[in-house]
């Protein structure tokens, strides 16, 4: 009989953890293997406070995401943000809602429950769902941030279909971080553009799931609190080498959680934001510092 390890294999799977992790020989399309994402920029004052700030540090921005979802935010207050995405060369990616924490049900609140995650609670949700997804692509989004295994599904087979843009980058959330091979290449093979893994992984068990997949990987090299609060700095050299294409994401520990955001408590986001700015400024040091010849993807010149 054949062993679990042959089984693994016999699909193109790893069957242990690589030690010592081998290096990435993926990079992103322009040759870098990473780029700066900024998370948790909630609207258009944020993005432009975020922009600002990298300017004051010179920290370069690829990417900013959002948590709060697109239905919480107005029709200009999306065009707002993705015009001063575009104008930077910034990509915008918005979150879908609504989600399980969203809806009435209590179990995604228990401790044994918290196993949901943010997935989509019955039929009427999971269109919910497709319809703000549908509404922030008419309003041009580009990129958005998934967090339900059947919304992904869906969304890969709309893009085959046409109904939805074949370049439409689809981002799967932290929420429903996948933790080993296998679950990622699900993920990909699904429909995810770019994958967040995630924080509390070993670099052997990061090397394992680049080499199931060929998407970017999202990594929160500080993470908020509620996904553990953990501060990975020295290990940036090593999270390019071994998962290259990587975007290096910045949380922040010691910070509240500020979903859904709004204008009543706006000025703590904006806040929060400019200190993500400053903790990817310690990053770009660290990158100087221990291995300067990591290629990063070009940065697009912000606006002042």
């Amino acid at each position: 009989m054949s062993t679990p390890a042959e089984w693994l294999e016999s699909l193109g799977f790893p069957s242990a953890d690589p030690i010592p992790a081998p290096s990435s020989c993926l990079r992103f399309p322009d040759g870098g293997e990473y780029r700066i994402e900024i998370p948790s920029t909630e609207g258009a004052r944020c993005l432009a406070a975020v922009i600002a700030e990298c300017n004051t540090r010179n920290v370069p921005l690829h990417r900013v995401s959002q948590g709060s979802g697109i239905m919480l935010m107005t029709d200009s207050e999306i065009r707002d943000m993705l015009a001063l995405g575009r104008e930077a060369g910034v990509e915008v990616n918005l979150f879908i809602g609504p989600r399980a924490t969203f809806d009435t049900g209590a179990q995604v609140f228990s401790p044994a429950g918290k196993a949901l995650g943010l997935s989509a609670r019955g039929a009427d949700q999971t269109r919910f769902a497709l319809e703000d997804l549908q509404r922030g692509v008419e309003l041009g989004l580009k990129s958005v941030l998934v967090s339900d295994l059947g919304v992904l599904q869906v969304i890969g087979k709309m893009k085959q279909t046409g109904d939805l843009p074949a370049d439409l980058i689809v981002k799967t959330s932290v929420m429903m971080a996948p933790a080993n091979p296998v679950s990622a290449r699900i993920l990909e093979e699904l429909g995810a553009t770019t994958i967040n893994i995630p924080s509390d992984l070993s670099i052997p068990q990061i090397a394992a799931i680049r080499a199931a997949i060929s998407a970017p990987i999202d990594f929160y090299v500080e993470a908020p609190d509620n996904i553990g609060g953990f501060i990975r700095y020295f290990e940036i050299p090593e999270l390019i080498r071994v998962a290259a294409p990587i975007y290096l994401k910045f949380g922040l520990r010691n910070s509240p959680d500020v979903y859904p955001s709004g204008s009543h408590i706006e000025n703590t986001v904006i806040a929060l934001s400019k200190e993500r700015v400053r903790r990817a400024q310690i990053a770009m040091e660290t990158i100087a510092r221990y291995c300067p010849d990591a290629v990063m993807s070009p940065a697009p010149i912000l606006p002042k």
